[in-house]
């Protein structure tokens, strides 16, 4: 027999059988494929069925068991928990008895909150499917829509034997003198270390507050610092998850214009910044020196808060980047927010912040809310123990290789086959580059629908832009612009999606400029 589960997809995200097994089960499971009360397989019947071993999938069962997802008596097989009534589950619904569903009455959050998801906004790049196909239509398609880092380039093996390393040694080290939704002091110090070293940070551990990827940072820090009657200030094109987690608050949104030099400085009347100065998410600008010093002249104007959102800084082939933000703050008016969903996976979802002493333990606090204890410390741990044995930087060298050589043949081919269609933007750091379409806005449409019936995809630069949601209405000054991400591919697959897009774009008859 066989079960409505996604083990062969799993399995190519994480490289463990056990762990593919028990997540497709238990996402099934969550999603009612597989119903209460229904009895799973034997161990013996379900490790023939996907050749695994009866260990691998006991041990799925026993872990599906200790979250309460499964119930299993000696003797008798093991059950999707939940009631059952003569030996089927009780499905919802009238027929078996079901209450007319509360009234929701949300509170003004709430609203915001359920608004801006449910109003077409943009997910980030970074929560695009990781399985190289991202929605595209046709045969055999190819996705550039950027997607972090690919399953193929990442140490599996290395990685699971830090992990497993910690999880046998237990807790270890005295007890932590600030609260334990800080985060492990280990991979603190670690953290803390490496900012001083390689972006020029003056911080010590206790500086540092561990968070669930950069996102987490950003909304607690809307929450702290914003409410209704306030203001912040965020880069268009931009992050759409700081421009939620802003609305949400009820503070009022300024969205400031971004070029080729990144986000104009202005005097504002505002409380918060929300900057990407290292390089600026989609364009890829680095902010010039002056801009920086004229930001943190205007926090100190005004008594204002700079977030600093510093999410692939480690991802750079052209020499050292310049000084961040928070390198130059000489009044603690700066929040350094960084991760390593980036770097790794995105289902690492270990970040970090380097916060003022001024706003730490309000932050703190407002952490310890949502998650009293920190949630991955076995792996918080194990990411400082592979710093701290080279891993980390090795593997770190590696992907600039790599990613350093997919970078330079995404772009010579964007210029060579489609040059008279797309100005690719000057970058030299991150997973993507960033493109301006040169020629009439409904040939750029007209591209994009001919390219997904082929089976080749992009970003569109509109999702990043505030007010579009993906659309581009007949008022907008914008030109089309496209994000064509890299770290998931390999120069062969590079190659035929430019040259799909490039054979497309002939056909329709874009062969020069006009």
């Amino acid at each position: 027999m066989t079960l409505p589960i996604a083990y062969a997809a799993k399995l190519a995200e994480c490289g463990s059988k056990h762990m593919a097994l028990y997540q497709a089960l238990r996402d099934a499971i969550a999603d009612g494929l597989l119903p209460q009360g229904e009895r799973l397989p034997s161990t013996r019947k379900l490790a023939s069925v996907y050749g695994l071993s009866r260990g691998s999938v006991s041990l799925a069962y026993e872990m599906l068991a200790a979250e309460g997802y499964v119930r299993a008596g000696v003797g008798q097989g093991t059950f999707v928990a939940g009631p059952a009534e003569d030996g089927k589950a009780m499905r919802p619904g009238k027929e078996a008895g079901q209450a007319e569903a509360a009234e929701l009455r949300l509170t003004q959050w709430g609203k915001r909150i359920a608004g801006a998801r449910s109003s077409g906004q943009p997910r980030s790049a970074a929560e695009a499917p990781d399985d190289g196909q991202a929605g595209s239509s046709g045969p055999a398609a190819v996705s550039f829509i950027p997607q972090n880092i690919g399953a193929r380039w990442f140490p599996w093996a290395e990685w699971r034997s830090v992990v497993s390393s910690c999880w046998k040694s237990g807790v270890r080290g005295p007890e932590e003198k600030t609260p334990a939704a800080a985060g492990s002091p280990e991979l603190r110090r670690a953290i803390a270390g490496r900012l001083r070293r390689e972006r020029g940070i003056r911080c010590e551990a206790d500086d540092i507050v561990i968070t669930g990827g950069s996102m987490q940072a950003i909304a607690l820090l809307a929450q702290l610092l914003l409410e209704e009657g306030r203001t912040a200030v965020a880069e268009n094109p931009g992050y759409a998850g700081i421009r939620r987690a802003v609305l949400a608050t009820g503070a009022r949104l300024v969205t400031e214009e971004a070029d080729e030099g990144g986000i104009v400085p202005r005097d504002w009347d505002a409380d918060v910044l929300f900057v990407t100065p290292a390089r600026q998410f989609p364009t890829g600008a680095v902010l010039a020196y002056e801009r920086r010093l004229a930001l943190l002249g205007w926090a100190s104007r005004r008594g204002a808060w700079i977030v600093e959102d510093d999410y692939d800084s480690d991802f750079r082939w052209g020499g050292r980047p310049i000084e961040p933000l928070k390198a130059l703050d000489r009044e603690r008016r700066v929040v350094y927010i960084g991760t390593f969903s980036r770097s790794m996976r995105t289902e690492v979802r270990i970040g970090y912040a380097v916060v003022p002493a001024a706003l730490r333990e309000a932050f703190i606090a407002a952490k310890t809310l949502y998650e009293p204890y920190p949630t991955g410390v076995t792996e918080q741990r194990a990411l400082a123990e592979w710093m701290a044995q080279g891993g980390y930087d090795r593997h770190m060298r590696r992907m600039r290789r790599i990613y350093g050589k997919l970078e330079g043949t995404l772009r010579s081919e964007l210029e060579t086959h489609l040059g008279h269609c797309f100005r690719v933007l000057p970058s030299d750091a991150g997973l993507h580059l960033y493109a301006l379409w040169r020629r009439d806005p409904l040939q750029y449409e007209q591209l994009k629908r001919v390219c997904r019936a082929r089976g080749v995809e992009w970003k569109d630069g509109a999702d990043y832009e505030a007010g579009t949601a993906g659309t581009r209405g007949a008022t907008s000054v914008r030109p089309p612009s496209a994000l064509f991400g890299f770290a998931h591919m390999d120069e062969e697959r590079i190659r035929e999606g430019i040259g799909r897009i490039g054979q497309a774009a002939a056909e329709l008859g874009f062969r020069g400029e006009e």
